[in-house]
C-alpha cells in the first residue's frame, strides 16, 4: 500500500467589475470577433450611459462606439481623424481597442 496525501488549493485574484465596462469608447476592427450591434446591445443592458456609433470606411477599422458626452467636447470628424491617424497604426483588423480619452476644451471669451 502507498501512503499518499491528496489536497487541493484554490487561489483567486478578485477585482470589482466596473460599470460601464467601457470608459469612453471602443474601436472595432473590421474582423473583430463581435460587431457594433452586439456591443451596443450589451452596453444598453449594462449601463445607462449613452454611446454613439460611428461607422468608418477603412481597411482596418469598421466602427467606433463612443460615449455621447465625448462628442459634446470633440466633433465626430476630430475623433475619426484621431482614431485613423493614432489608433489604426497600432491595431489589427481582428482587434477591439478600449479607449480612455482625456479631452481638454479651451474656451476664450471676449468681453466688449
Amino acid at each position: 500500500m502507498h501512503n499518499r496525501k491528496i489536497s487541493s488549493v484554490i487561489r483567486a485574484q478578485l477585482s470589482e467589475f466596473s460599470l460601464p465596462p467601457i470608459t469612453d469608447g471602443l474601436v472595432l476592427g473590421k474582423h473583430s470577433p463581435i460587431g457594433h450591434v452586439a456591443v451596443g446591445k450589451a452596453l444598453s443592458l449594462l449601463t445607462t450611459t449613452a454611446f454613439e456609433h460611428l461607422q468608418i470606411d477603412d481597411d482596418v477599422i469598421s466602427d467606433v462606439l463612443i460615449r455621447t458626452a465625448i462628442l459634446r467636447k470633440a466633433s465626430q470628424e476630430q475623433l475619426i481623424k484621431f482614431v485613423l491617424q493614432e489608433i489604426k497604426p497600432l491595431m489589427g483588423s481582428e482587434e477591439i481597442i478600449h479607449l480612455d480619452l482625456k479631452i481638454e476644451v479651451q474656451l476664450e471669451v471676449k468681453q466688449s
